[in-house]
This record gives C-alpha cells, sequence and structure tokens, in this order.
C-alpha cells in the first residue's frame, strides 16, 4: 500500500500525478499547511523537514518506506515501476536536468514570488522585483526548451513534466502570467487535459475541503 501526505500544494500535486500515470492504487492523507499541521509532532516522525508531500511504501516484501522531497519520490516511483522515467543514456540525463533546473530555479523562484507577493509582512519592492524577474526568466526558459521539444526533457513524457506542472498549476500564487510563453501554454494545456492529471487534480483539491 501506498500512504501519500499531502496538500493542495505545487508539490504535492506532483506525486498523486504520478500515480495516477502509474495506474498504482494510493491513500490520500490531508496535512492542512494553512493551519500548520506539517509542524505538528506526529508529522515531524515522517519528514523532519516539516514539509508535504511524503510517500510511505509499505508493499509487501520491501518493509515500511518513508520518502520526502516531491522530486525524490517521483524518481522512486519510475524507477519502481519502469516507467516515466529513461533507462539510460542522454534521455535519462536530460530528465534529471529537468528536475534540477525545476529543484534549483523555477521551484525556489516561484516559492519566493509567492512568499513576498502574499504573506510578507509589509511591503519589499526589491525582493518582490528580485523573484518575480527570476520567476518569469525561468519560464522563458522552459518556454525556449519547448519551442524545440513536446515535452520539456525530450519527445517523451517523463517525471520531468510532473514536476514542472506543479507550480505552473499554481502560478496565480507566485503572480506569473504565460502571456508571453505560447510554448509552456500548450504544453500546460495538454498536460491539464490528460486523464491521470484531471484526477490527481480532482483528489488533491478535494484535501482542502476536509
Amino acid at each position: 500500500m501506498i500512504d501519500i501526505y499531502a496538500f493542495a500544494t505545487p508539490n504535492s500535486i506532483k506525486v498523486p500525478i504520478a500515480l495516477e500515470e502509474l495506474g498504482l492504487d494510493y491513500i490520500l492523507h490531508a496535512v492542512n499547511v494553512r493551519k500548520g499541521e506539517q509542524k505538528s509532532a506526529e508529522f515531524i516522525t515522517l519528514n523532519p523537514n516539516g514539509k508535504v508531500p511524503v510517500l510511505v511504501d509499505t508493499d509487501a516484501g520491501f518493509g515500511k518506506r518513508v520518502l520526502t522531497e516531491s522530486a525524490a519520490i517521483l524518481v522512486y516511483l519510475a524507477e519502481k515501476n519502469g516507467k516515466l522515467l529513461p533507462a539510460a543514456g542522454l534521455e535519462r540525463a536530460r530528465v534529471f536536468e529537468q528536475l534540477f533546473f525545476h529543484a534549483s530555479g523555477l521551484g525556489p523562484a516561484f516559492g519566493q514570488a509567492g512568499f513576498f507577493l502574499r504573506q510578507a509582512a509589509g511591503p519589499q519592492p526589491l525582493a518582490m522585483q528580485r523573484f518575480s524577474s527570476e520567476a518569469d526568466r525561468t519560464v522563458k526558459v522552459l518556454d525556449s526548451i519547448l519551442a524545440d521539444h513536446e515535452f520539456v526533457a525530450g519527445e517523451a513524457f517523463s517525471i520531468a513534466d510532473i514536476a514542472h506542472f506543479g507550480w505552473l498549476w499554481r502560478r496565480e500564487f507566485a503572480g506569473v502570467s504565460l502571456e508571453n510563453a505560447p510554448n509552456v501554454t500548450l504544453w500546460f494545456e495538454q498536460m491539464a487535459a490528460r486523464p491521470a492529471v484531471k484526477r490527481a487534480i480532482e483528489r488533491v483539491n478535494a484535501l482542502a475541503s476536509v
């Protein structure tokens, strides 16, 4: 059995999308980050870093496996099931290239832009300009990649697409527009239309009402 502890956040959505794409059964547990439940003593036993998502895999024969960090979870699921990640070569490296770009570039820029736009104690125009510009720049980088490829890591759908989708799904939080990124817009629309993505979004959004 696979248990996922998550909420309706950009990082959380990635894991249910992967699980739906892989056709795996899982139980989704709400961790309401608005109420600070990710900082509870009970949750900290699962993830000392106090962040969602968390995967707990108790499949027979392996014992209990607890894994944190959305990108690491995506790699684990892809490798365990032999899908969504090339086995070797440049194609595999391209997927990791995009995962690292997301983890070090796009994700942090979107997150910081959203924080200073919506949650900072007071106006901080210099910080807002810094992270807003960086978020827009990463979108332009992605747009240039998608000008030549159907998917972010080449010509095959992979966990790299799932990783990028998370923050682009919640781009309004960061004040990011896709108006000047036609290739990202088309890619995002195609991603959002995938049945597995629709199912994952529906399940994750339901967590906010729990």
